[in-house]
């Protein structure tokens, strides 16, 4: 876990302190990528809740997941026909499902602790 940690924090500054810029027209690409790699974040916390995490799982399933939804918005875009939509949907959706069931099991856990030590 303190990897993890460690990890999250030295992305952030990495990510404050790099002058990284990308053109404009990347910019609906790159959201739907960091929105599914968002999505196997949220699912690698929860797998790690249930113990059931796997390392590979999570990193194949990270990168995957962002290239899917970046080219999912890229065929779409050179269709004409906004299929970003679909990775949006699915993606958010799940994000929001991962997080009902994350917040679930520390509520659980904190009535768990609060029964113990009475």
């Amino acid at each position: 876990m303190i990897i993890a940690i460690v990890g999250l924090i030295l992305g952030i500054l990495l990510g404050l302190y790099l002058p990284v810029t990308y053109p404009a027209a990347l910019s609906l690409y790159i959201s739907v990528a960091i929105l599914a790699s968002l999505d196997s974040v949220f699912g690698g916390f929860r797998a790690s809740l249930e113990n059931t995490f796997d390392t590979e799982i999570f990193v194949t399933g990270f990168f995957s997941n962002a290239v899917l939804a970046a080219l999912l918005a890229y065929i779409g875009d050179k269709l004409g026909v906004p299929l970003y939509y679909a990775a949006v949907f699915a993606f958010g959706s799940r994000l929001f499902q991962n997080f009902a069931i994350i917040r679930r099991h520390l509520i659980n856990r904190m009535r768990q602790a609060e029964r113990e030590a009475q």
